[in-house]
Parts: structure tokens; sequence; C-alpha cells
């Protein structure tokens, strides 16, 4: 996770439990875990190393400035700096760190036995010095009988892993429980039984609210109950003040895509009444004065919008929309930017309507161009997200999203592109040919004949050679903040 805001997860989690009367701590380890890195003597001598350590301090300062975000050459140097601090003091052999990943060559997160290996050697991980001295604090103070850990992408896995094991060989009878994104993935896989019995004592797939309240033998007695982000260390985070993360909704409300996780995992669409989204939006907005909401809902609905256009949250926001009729409307869309709105992420993913047919997207290219207009005229910037190498598309295909995407260059703030992932279960991909991804029993996703020929190597070739290098492209791609992208975009569109 990037290290620019708190976790929504497990703020949820804090402010549901001490609501039912239950006891709890939050300890964020990846921003603490940075920190620490950040803090080392310097071991790697060369001009680039010894400048980013020379400005460690004044660097951390900066990124916490809104006169940073003014100038894009100076933001990148001092993200750089930043960041080759984190790749040079975790130079184990075969760990690549940075501000935005956490890679092992030796070890796999989609290996259950690699993640085991991971928890038998914890002091082979470059957080160990971190998580040691926390870890040992917090039981030594705190006597715990019950750890959990919010798992969310593959790059937190090994390090969650090498955690768990520390605890595991200290303390053998302390009680273990896993959750977040990842975790419930896995869980959902057809025919799941967990690898990990002996190291983890439960694992809970979706909302964990319940299941920890009855791990803590009590029953729910309140419901309503806003995220707690007063045990977080707000003025840690790479940000020119507090992001405030909230969801107004788990799931997809619309569902239909073909290939989606969401669909294949069959996770449901559960919502907060737009009423219950604003009232709480102002609520928290108040405590934590806030210099930025960033809504994490799959797609806020419109009736989500109508509602932060009806009673604006008091703060500046963004969130993932579908590209729906509504944001064609130049009226709604004023009414939008009026509310706070700087930024929205929208996910056309082609520029082929038989393509976006075909998989179901529901998207108009008629009613996108209009809307990208009315986004543009309203001062909203977009960070458009696009999605190459789906089995409905092959290079011709492609071709129209480069020419759709040059037309509408100047309604384009940010371009995120992505090489399609088929989910490995699922009805969809029952349909096409497949053979493994990646090497691994944990692994979310499957290799497929493309029924096009138009393998991943075809499409990258057509990303780097065709699609990168038109000018007009190219000069919108070096707008995206290195590392921190969408989560750092925002800020270079905020009025003073």
């Amino acid at each position: 996770m990037k290290p620019s805001e708190p976790p929504a997860g497990p703020a949820k989690l804090a402010g549901f439990l001490h609501e039912n009367d239950v006891d709890c701590r939050i300890w964020d380890a990846n921003i603490e875990g940075i920190l620490h890195l950040l803090n080392q003597p310097q071991t790697v001598k060369d001009t680039w190393t010894d400048r980013s350590y020379r400005h460690r301090q004044k660097n951390r300062e900066l990124i916490k400035h809104r006169e940073l975000y003014i100038n894009g050459a100076r933001y990148r140097r001092v993200v750089s700096d930043l960041n080759r601090i984190l790749r040079v003091s975790a130079r184990h052999d075969g760990i690549i760190l940075s501000l935005a990943n956490y890679e092992d060559r030796r070890l796999s997160p989609v290996k259950s036995d690699d993640l085991l290996k991971a928890a038998e050697a914890p002091q082979n991980n470059p957080f160990y010095g971190c998580f040691q001295n926390r870890l040992t604090d917090i039981l030594d103070h705190e006597a715990p009988n019950l750890i959990g850990f919010s798992i969310n992408y593959l790059s937190q896995a090994l390090c969650a892993f090498a955690m768990i094991g520390f605890l595991r060989s200290r303390h053998p009878s302390l009680k273990i429980v896993l959750g977040g994104g990842l975790i419930t993935s896995w869980m959902r896989r057809p025919g799941w039984r967990s690898p990990f019995a002996g190291l983890v004592d439960d694992m809970v797939a979706g909302p964990g609210e319940d299941a920890l309240l009855s791990l803590a033998g009590k029953t729910a007695s309140s419901r309503n109950t806003l995220p707690d982000y007063r045990l977080f260390p707000t003025e840690d985070y790479f940000a020119p003040g507090f992001i405030l993360p909230y969801s107004a909704s788990s799931g997809c409300y619309w569902r239909r895509c073909s290939f989606c996780p969401e669909k294949a995992e069959d996770n449901p669409y559960t919502t907060v009444s737009p009423k219950e989204v604003v009232k709480n939006l102002r609520t928290l907005t108040e405590q934590t004065k806030p210099a930025l909401i960033h809504l994490l809902d799959n797609a806020v609905s419109p009736a989500h919008l109508q509602a932060l256009i009806d009673q604006p949250p008091g703060a500046p926001w963004y969130g993932f929309v579908r590209m729906t009729p509504h944001l064609a409307d130049p009226e709604f869309c004023s009414a939008l930017k009026k509310s706070g709105c700087v930024m929205l992420k929208i996910g056309l993913e082609s520029g082929d309507q038989g393509v976006l047919d075909a998989l179901q997207k529901g998207i108009d290219l008629d009613v996108a161009r209009k809307a990208l207009k009315s986004i543009k005229k309203a001062g909203i910037a977009t960070y458009i997200y696009l999605l190459f190498g789906t089995p409905a598309e092959s290079l011709p295909e492609a071709g129209k999203t480069l020419d759709f995407t040059v037309r509408h260059i100047d309604e384009i703030d940010f371009l995120n592109l992505a090489v399609f992932n088929l989910p490995a279960y699922g009805p969809d991909a029952d349909s096409l040919p497949t053979s493994p991804f990646y090497e691994g029993d944990l692994s979310l996703y499957r290799a497929f004949e493309h029924p096009a020929g138009w393998n991943r190597g075809q499409v990258r070739q057509f990303l780097d050679k065709e699609f990168k290098r038109h000018p007009a492209i190219a000069a919108i791609l070096k707008n995206d903040p290195p590392f921190f992208t969408s989560n750092h975009a925002p800020f270079f569109n905020l009025e003073d």
C-alpha cells in the first residue's frame, strides 16, 4: 500500500469494535516500516545515493507541503530520492523495494510454501529491525490475546508472514487471525483449504466486524459506526495534509462486466444510504480536518454523487466512477466541482464500441465523448484507465483506442494503461483455453489462449512501440506522479 494515507479497513474495524466496547489497538506497519528504513544509516556510496541521503529529512518534509505539488519536476526529484533510499536500504539478495511495491525474487507470495518460508526466517526480511522491536513492545505492554493482520495486496503478503512467524516463535499460544482483500480472494477460490494450519488460527473472508466481535465473545449492540482514525500516525503519511479514506459501498453496483474479479469471487454489492454517507463524511471531516477525501468505492454510484452535490462533505474529494450519462451533463459536472470534486478516476477501458459491448461494460462512447468535455469544462481532472489484451480486442481495436485517446487528449489529465489479467475462476474463464499464469497454488490469474492470437507479448509491443510513443500520449503519461500515481494526482489539481 502506498504510504500516502492510512488503511480504511482497519480503521473501520476499530470504529466498530470500540463502539461495541471491545478494546483494540492499530499498528500501520506499512508507514512505520518505510520510515524505519528511511532513518537507517547510509551503506551504499555513489553520487545519487549521497544526494538522496543528504536531503532525506528535507524531502520528507517537502512531500507534506502543497508547494511541492506546483512544480512537477521538483516533485519527481523529491519522490525519486526518497525511493532511492528505500531501494538501497533494503538491498538484500533478490529484494526490490519501492514506495509502491515489495518484491522478493527468491520467494513468491502466490506460493504457500514460500509464505511459510518467510515465516520460518523473519530475520531475512528487510523490515525485521522495525517489526522485531515494535511487536515486542506491543506484546510486553499491551499483552493482547489476539492479533489480526489485514493483507490486501500480494506485495504485503511476504512481510506479513515474516511478522506472523516472529510472533509465533515467541508466543506460540497467541491467537493470530488473517483478513483483508487478498485473504478474501484466496478463500473464495473453489475448494479452498488453508495451507497455513499451525501458523494461523483463523482466516476471515469479506467484512471482519462480526467475526472479530465473535472472537471477542460479544455480539453487536451498535452497527452505525464510523471508521476511527485516532490510532493512526496521521502526521507521518506522505501527503500535504491528512487524506481521509472512506467507503460508501463494497462490491460494484454494475457487476455485469465480463471477466470481473468481483463477479468471479461472488462479492455482493452492499451500500450505505446516500443520506448516511454525507452525514458520515461531514462528521469525519470535522473530526480529521482532511486535506483530501478519497472515496474508495469500486464505482461511486450516481445516487451518492447526487448526495455529495446536495450536501458537500466540506473538503476536496475524488473517487472512481463509471462513465454514465450523468457525467455528460455540464450542469451536473459543474455541481460536482462545486461540491469539492477535484478528480474523477474513470474506467473507460477501450475506445472501440464493439469491445465495450462484448465485455458488457455498459459504456457508450458517444456518452463518453460528451462526458469528457463536460468534466473538463467543469475544471475536474480525469484519470482515465485503459485495458488492453482482453479476449474481445485485437490490434485493430487497440488502434481505435489509440485514436480515441488522441482525439480527446485535451480532456485527459492522467492515463493508466493495463494489460488484461484473466481471473483464475468464474464462468468467463471457462470459455477460454487456459494455463498457469504464475507458478503457485495461490495464484488468482490464469494465462489464456487469445481467440485472435493477440497475446501479451504483442500487446506489450503495441503499447511500448506505438501507443506510448505517440507524442500527445507520451506527454500525458509524463504527468503521472511516480510511485504514488492516482493517490497524489488530485493534489496537482487543487486550487489554493
